[in-house]
Parts: C-alpha cells; structure tokens; sequence
C-alpha cells in the first residue's frame, strides 16, 4: 500500500476512496428503483466502505450510525419482499393469493429486469385460481392490490434509501 501511495500520492488515493463510497452510495440510490439492482445494499457498502477506508478512528461515521444504516438496510429488504404479499391481502387475497405473490416473487429473481415486477403478479393470479378456486374477476383484483402493494413498497424502500443516505451525510458532517 505505501508503493502505491508513493507511487499515486494521498491526494489521489483520498480521491479514489471517496470516489468509490460515493459511486456506491449513488449507483445503489439509483438501484433502489430498478427491481434486480439490490440499491440499499449498495448503499450500505458505500458506508461500510467508508468507515473502513478511512480507519475506525478517523471516519467521520460512527460505529452506531453504520449499525443504525445496517438495520434500515433490512427494514428496506423486508419491506420490498412483503409489499406485493400486504396489497395483495388488502385487496381481499387469499392465503393461496398471498403465497402466490410471495413464490412470485422469490421466482422473479432468477429472470431478466421484469420478472420481479411480473412474477409477484402471475403468482397471485395463478394461485388464486388454481388452488383458491376463485373467478377471474376476484382473482384479477387480488392481482391488482399485489401490484399497488408492489409500488408502495418501491416508495418505502425509496424513502429508507434516503433515509440511510441521510444518516450518513449527517454523521459525516458532524463527525
């Protein structure tokens, strides 16, 4: 590591560690809105990143702060992983209807951008009428709610990125 500072000098190096906290940081702010991209956990790494660029001692975050991030980090995994499952029941799924969006969703995981955006749905609407044994009608509104269940949790996994980013700057400012 001195061959390399000698070689760049601190400026640089200081440079490219900010650089990289912050292009997590923003990169997984961004990710929070497309569906394959883990954006909070990025976030996390950014801070993380942070508190061991710039030693224990010396970074501005605070051991609290990053733990505090860490627990909005699992509020916001949490969060995204039932939106789809709490719409779902609000909107009068049933217990197939909500394991369905649940199966969904875990399966979207495996597909292209859409398949964590449709799968929650086809899982609702093909559990629903496959063992809930419902209509089409009662099934496409159960549908429904899984994906305005789905779009809530968007803008709460949204708002915990802001908030873990929040957190950080102000832990850094008043670090």
């Amino acid at each position: 590591m001195e061959a390399l500072k000698t070689a760049l000098g601190d400026g640089t190096i200081y440079t490219l560690k900010v650089s990289c906290v912050w292009l997590f940081i923003i990169g997984g702010f961004i990710g929070t809105f497309l569906p394959i991209v883990p954006g909070t956990v990025f976030i996390f790494l950014g801070c993380l990143a942070h508190y061991v660029f710039f030693g224990y001692e010396d970074s501005a975050i605070s051991w609290m702060g990053l733990v505090a991030i860490g627990l909005l980090l699992i509020l916001s995994l949490v969060v995204d992983w039932l939106g789809g499952a709490v719409g779902a029941k609000y909107y009068g799924a049933s217990r197939w209807g909500i394991v369905g969006a649940l199966t969904g969703g875990v399966v979207g995981i495996f597909f292209p951008f859409p398949g964590l955006i449709v799968g929650p749905l086809i899982g609702a609407f093909a559990f629903e009428m496959a063992f809930a044994k419902k209509k089409i009608k009662p099934a496409g509104k159960s549908t429904w709610g899984t994906f305005l269940g789905s779009v809530g949790g968007l803008v709460a996994k949204v708002v915990v990125a802001l908030a873990m980013i929040t957190w950080f700057v102000v832990d850094l400012m008043l670090g």
